[in-house]
């Protein structure tokens, strides 16, 4: 989706670009569910981007958390679907630790895994 979004080997196209991130997203993507909320937003279509940064929110995406929080401060995501985001990225959060991802991020923090 990218390629066409920056017309990089490609013809910039709007719709195919929507095409492919809808694919990714419905696949499980978590970046590509952000940049549909990304790409909503951009046109227009608050309710939809909102709906999107939910889900994204929900496997674990924390870059999502900040638009979140305007939203709902404007009034445009209710305290009960906020509050569901929040539980759901945390416990997307929580079944991501392992003692593997702990031990490889205390080997990385000694300067030893770059």
């Amino acid at each position: 989706s990218i390629l066409y979004r920056d017309g990089e080997g490609v013809e910039k196209d709007d719709k195919k670009q929507l095409h492919h991130l809808e694919v990714a997203a419905i696949g499980g993507d978590v970046s590509a569910r952000n940049n549909l909320g990304l790409f909503e937003e951009k046109t227009g279509k608050t309710d939809r981007a909102v709906k999107h940064y939910i889900i994204a929110a929900k496997l674990g995406c924390d870059s999502v958390l900040i638009a979140l929080k305007e939203f709902f401060k404007m009034g445009m995501v209710s305290k009960e679907d906020f509050a569901g985001a929040l539980r759901g990225h945390q416990a997307a959060i929580d079944a991501m630790k392992s003692p593997q991802r702990e031990a490889a991020e205390e080997y990385k923090a000694r300067g030893k895994g770059k």
